[in-house]
């Protein structure tokens, strides 16, 4: 079987790795196709996977439509060689259409709720919709609901084991008390409308936050100057590794707040 799986954020990168890993193992092609947001790139390329990237999306709504109609288009031309008999990814607008054009079978996974305009993007093209059993929003007689997160996928006893060697590479020892902190770019379809905490309360929570131990921060936007020396300098893949040791996490990244959880560590969702 061939399979293309669209990567358009770096969580995308952990949610599929060990299903391509598993499915490439028993025989089945794999093709990637990748957008350039965060790290996602350099997740690729530590992991060793091969990809196309097919584009970035910009800032303003209208560079997103934009962009939306030229990833579909490169999209296209690069399914259409690799002929595939299924396409799958998460809140999946161009891996949708592109698989109406091929006439091919889309499975997309979804966690967002409020996520209305992809919904209205790609639902009408998808096959199956994956949702929690915790996703309250009804998409239609395509969804389907199961128990659990999709970051078990990635987190599960049986994939993630904490290596302790991150603590060694940054100065740590698992009695000390350190906080993680993530700033979100704000910038995906699905903030349009929201915006985050300005400066002057960033600064505020990495203050408080110094109280109860040593901060580090991970941030998908630019930090700003004043935010520079608590920024975390660890390869991305490790990030797990340190979130599992971390004695809390408070940020705005959804997904990583419940990777957190997940991982057992207090986690504090900051949302607008």
């Amino acid at each position: 079987m061939k399979i293309l799986v669209d990567i358009g954020h770096p969580a995308h990168v952990h949610l599929f790795k060990n299903f391509i890993w598993n499915m490439e193992k028993k025989g089945h092609e794999i093709l990637i196709t990748a957008k350039d947001k965060d790290v996602t790139i350099e997740l690729l390329d530590n992991y060793g996977f091969k990809y196309e990237i097919v584009g970035k999306y910009g800032k303003s709504t209208l560079s997103k439509i934009k962009d939306m109609i030229s990833i579909d288009y490169k999209m296209y031309k690069i399914a259409k060689k690799f002929r595939p008999d299924i396409l799958t990814g998460v809140s999946a607008v161009n891996a949708a259409h592109v698989s109406a054009l091929l006439r091919k079978p889309c499975v997309v996974f979804d966690d967002t709720e409020h996520s209305s305009l992809e919904h209205k993007l790609y639902v009408p093209f998808a096959s199956a919709i994956c949702t929690p059993s915790c996703f309250k929003k009804d998409l239609g007689k395509k969804q389907i609901r199961f128990n659990g997160f999709k970051e078990l996928a990635y987190l599960h006893p049986n994939y993630f084991k904490p290596n302790s060697a991150i603590l060694d590479e940054l100065n740590l020892s698992k009695d000390d008390k350190f906080i993680i902190v993530r700033f979100i770019s704000w910038q995906a379809t699905h903030d349009i409308g929201y915006k985050g905490m300005n400066l002057e309360s960033k600064i505020r929570l990495v203050k408080e936050m110094e109280k109860y131990g040593k901060v580090f921060i991970t941030s998908e936007s630019k930090l700003e100057k004043d935010f520079e020396k608590y920024r975390i300098t660890i390869s991305p893949e490790k990030l797990h590794d340190l979130l599992y040791y971390a004695t809390l996490y408070i940020g705005e990244g959804g997904t990583t707040s419940t990777e957190a959880a997940i991982l057992g560590t207090p986690s504090i969702l900051i949302d607008s």
